[in-house]
């Protein structure tokens, strides 16, 4: 059955029903042009019904039972404003299922069972202003999903999730974005320059997450911290940030510095610290301590040339320093080809050069300083050719390496007589090198291969 009503309650008068126009079973609809608004609120509905109207402008499908969103639901429903799907049970969205929803302004999901947001769920909503996923089960975030709104939103909502982090690049450029609601997640790392450029943020809901600290940003400047982030002002930002295992060092001391309205947030460490009332402890007890080198050597002193050596750093220090190296050149030492640096810093040179004699410096830094040290190592270069005599002659130059023009050649025709080095089976990764026997002529020990990486130009050995 089908209920004309007025929702405002106020006098209005409807000739008849818009031909071709049926309300869905237990819906409450009316129709008021050019405003057309469905109501089916606890209704028993198992799926979005495919009876709507697709001129349809508000469409509220609250406390249902609806499980998944279908590529057909919204089909062609390119006047709908607003879209409440709240207290479900979805936890699957179609790809592009809301890509006929140019108009759409707000969308509200909260309460419902999605568990992780693709590139293409959002699709289509070019016009959004209000995204609404608190109390989900969401862990997942990918990197684009809000980019087609990114402009546009002004009301994003991912509380009461299972976030660990977000697409902080795509948060970044949401400039009129007023309200972003983040609290009781799991994030424990923000982005520095997050909020830089969202200027028109009034509320900065940051409650019981795991954040040790906040970047400083000059948004914060002129903020106002609330226990309760929805009191603030029109005209000030609120930043809300209790129940976090705050890390009370010199890196927090901008925020100490913030006018606050309530004394309720603690910090968890350090030991000294933990416990206290953030806003009563006195600003000089904010200290950081300047890094300290504990370790540092290499796993061997002498290389030879073209094999791999370890050099190990490591440093102590309240933040935890990060660890660089210097080569002997004095060159930031970069991930490349040959060599890999690890976040608890190790660095691993995979095939050494005779440039690689010397000290490698160790670079300790936080926010309190920086400190250095050396490890040495040398190199031992390859040894030279000896001829018949027993007598040491120059590198003979280039060999008689005959390669192969086509990749993935075989080698039916090869000649267990032939005297030359063949490269065969060529990829742009690897290939075939076939040599004789040369058991026969003294003095040679080894063969060594010298290649070109084509990332960094650097000469690799084996």
């Amino acid at each position: 059955m089908c209920h004309s009503v007025n929702l405002d309650r106020k006098p209005f008068i409807i000739s008849a029903l818009v031909k071709g126009y049926s309300c869905p079973g237990r819906c409450i609809c009316q129709h008021l042009s050019p405003t057309l608004t469905l109501l089916c609120a606890k209704t028993g509905l198992l799926f979005v019904p495919p009876t709507i109207d697709r001129k349809t402008v508000e469409l509220r499908l609250t406390d249902n039972f609806i499980t998944i969103i279908r590529k057909k639901d919204f089909l062609n429903m390119t006047s709908l404003v607003h879209l409440t799907l709240s207290r479900n049970t979805i936890s699957q969205i179609v790809p592009h299922a809301f890509l006929s929803l140019r108009s759409l302004r707000a969308l509200h999901m909260d309460g419902n069972r999605l568990s992780i947001i693709k590139s293409d769920h959002f699709k289509g909503l070019s016009n959004l202003r209000h995204l609404i996923l608190g109390n989900n089960q969401i862990h997942q975030v990918a990197p684009t999903s809000f980019d087609v709104f990114v402009f546009t939103i002004e009301d994003l909502d991912l509380s009461n999730n299972n976030l660990r982090s977000l697409p902080w690049e795509a948060i970044a450029r949401m400039t009129n974005i007023n309200t972003l609601t983040l609290d009781h997640n799991l994030i424990d790392h923000i982005e520095a320059g997050t909020f830089t450029l969202l200027t028109k943020l009034v509320r900065l809901d940051m409650t019981s997450n795991r954040l040790q600290k906040l970047p400083p940003d000059s948004l914060f400047q002129h903020a106002q911290v609330l226990s309760d982030a929805k009191g603030s002002s029109s005209s000030t930002l609120a930043v809300s940030f209790g129940g976090n295992p705050l890390h009370c060092n010199c890196e927090l001391l901008w925020l100490r510095r913030l006018t606050r309205e309530d004394d309720l947030e603690t910090c968890a460490s350090p030991e000294h610290l933990m416990d206290k009332y953030f806003w009563s402890i006195q600003e000089e007890e904010f200290i950081c301590e300047p890094p300290l080198i504990t370790k540092y050597y290499a796993s061997k002193p002498y290389v030879m040339e073209g094999q791999g050596v370890t050099l190990k750093c490591k440093a102590m220090g309240d933040p935890d320093p990060d660890i660089h190296w210097r080569s002997p050149d004095g060159k930031l030492v970069h991930n490349n080809s040959r060599t890999i640096l690890y976040d608890n810093g190790t660095l691993d040179i995979l095939i050494t050069t005779l440039k690689d004699s010397g000290s490698f410096n160790c670079v300790a830094s936080n926010a309190a300083g920086i400190a250095t040290a050396a490890v040495e190592i040398s190199m031992i270069p390859l040894p030279l050719f000896v001829n018949n005599t027993g007598h040491m002659r120059e590198d003979p130059g280039l060999s008689d390496i005959t390669t192969s023009s086509k990749a993935g050649n075989d080698t039916k025709g090869y000649d267990k007589h032939d005297r030359r080095v063949l490269v065969t089976e060529l990829t742009s990764s690897s290939a075939v090198i076939r040599w004789p026997s040369e058991r026969h002529i003294p003095g040679i020990r080894m063969y060594q291969i010298q290649y070109n990486s084509t990332t960094d130009d650097t000469l690799v050995y084996r």
